[in-house]
This record gives C-alpha cells, sequence and structure tokens, in this order.
C-alpha cells in the first residue's frame, strides 16, 4: 500500500492511477493522517459467482430439482383492448 499526499496526488495524478490500474491501494493523507484509500474496482462477477456466494452465505438454496419450468399458457380477458379502455378513459378526464 502506498501512501500520497494530497498536494502530490494532485501534482501526479497520472501516476496514481497508474498505481490503481496496476492493481496497488493508495492512501491518500492529509498532513500525515490518512484520509481516503484509493483502489481499484473488483470485476464484475459472473451470475454463478453471485448465485455461489449467496448459497454459501446462507442467503439462497439450491433448488431441489434442476427441471424447466413449465411453458405459461396466456389467460384470455373479455373485453374490449386495453388500448381501447385506456384511450376511454383518457377521453373521459
Amino acid at each position: 500500500m502506498t501512501q500520497l499526499g494530497l498536494g502530490e496526488a494532485r501534482r501526479h495524478f497520472s501516476r496514481l492511477m497508474k498505481a490503481v490500474k496496476a492493481g496497488r491501494e493508495v492512501v491518500l493523507t492529509e498532513r500525515g493522517k490518512p484520509i481516503a484509500v484509493v483502489k481499484p474496482l473488483r470485476k464484475a462477477a459472473t451470475a454463478e459467482a453471485i448465485l455461489k456466494r449467496l448459497e454459501a452465505i446462507g442467503l439462497l438454496r439450491p433448488a431441489a430439482k434442476r427441471t424447466p419450468m413449465p411453458p405459461v399458457k396466456p389467460i384470455r380477458l373479455k373485453g374490449g383492448s386495453l388500448i381501447k379502455t385506456l384511450r376511454a378513459e383518457r377521453d373521459l378526464r
């Protein structure tokens, strides 16, 4: 971990960013006291990795069966189309 004063960080911002891109954490200091840490972002996890992490901490349980969802049949509703109903509602206002 590298320490860098605020003034030096301002003057050498590109050098600071190069260090962060290289994977290092940089502690920014003001008058010798640490005030912030600049560190690289974690890479985006895949969906599978997220599911495994949630399973590991107990927030998710794996499915008992690994079968696909049954097909969903649309329900036919009686009455006019939705667009006609919305237009009629708007015309009443």
